[in-house]
């Protein structure tokens, strides 16, 4: 399974706008991604609703993922992984300018 591991930036956490920009993006991919922090259940980053309810503040690691059954083989398996580090960096981007 792909993982990466993030901080989350925006001051705010993930809520309302930082929220919505990520699961956009996520979305965007194509491609089934889960969000968990330690000590939680993941759920679907591609659920704003998710997401905001899972309470992922200002400086939470977070693992973003990928279940092996979602991918195709060695190409699906490269553009996992260069999706979720493009996620990684865009939670990671989200803090004041």
């Amino acid at each position: 399974m792909p993982t990466q591991k993030a901080v989350v930036t925006a001051p705010i956490g993930l809520h309302a706008r930082p929220a919505a920009v990520f699961v956009r993006a996520v979305t965007e991919t194509g491609l089934p991604v889960t969000i968990t922090k330690a000590g939680t259940s993941s759920v679907d980053a591609r659920s704003l609703l998710q997401v905001m309810s899972a309470d992922f503040p200002y400086g939470c690691e977070v693992e973003l993922g990928i279940e092996d059954s979602a991918l195709n083989g060695a190409l699906g398996r490269e553009k996992a992984e260069d999706a979720l580090r493009t996620l990684g960096a865009l939670l990671e981007s989200q803090g004041p300018e």
